[in-house]
């Protein structure tokens, strides 16, 4: 028989994986980063305009946990901002995005 990670067989742990599943996770889009000095953040106000280190082009990323899942671009849908993914981390590195949680 076939053995999943962990030592356990491969029906085990899809039996564990999908306990799994019905979990809530927060997922962040992230545009980019800037650091700024206290000073600069007392300064805002309406109107402000921040740049960030990413180019418009470059794709934004999907964080699940502290682990980048997914990578694509912004798009509008029925007036809401949504992401069209275009490129997905290997599974395990997605897996490795919710271990944080446990």
């Amino acid at each position: 028989m076939e053995q999943a990670e962990g030592g356990m067989e491969n029906g085990e742990f899809a039996s564990k994986m999908d306990l799994l599943c019905d979990i809530d996770l927060d997922a962040t889009l992230r545009f980019g980063a800037r650091e700024m000095a206290l000073q600069e953040v007392l300064e805002l106000g309406p109107g402000t305009v921040l740049e960030l280190d990413r180019h418009v082009t470059e794709p934004v990323e999907l964080v699940v946990g502290d682990r980048i899942v997914a990578k694509g671009e912004v798009v509008v849908v029925s007036g809401n901002f949504a992401l069209r993914v275009t490129e997905v981390a290997a599974p395990q590195l997605r897996l490795e995005s919710i271990r944080c949680f446990f």
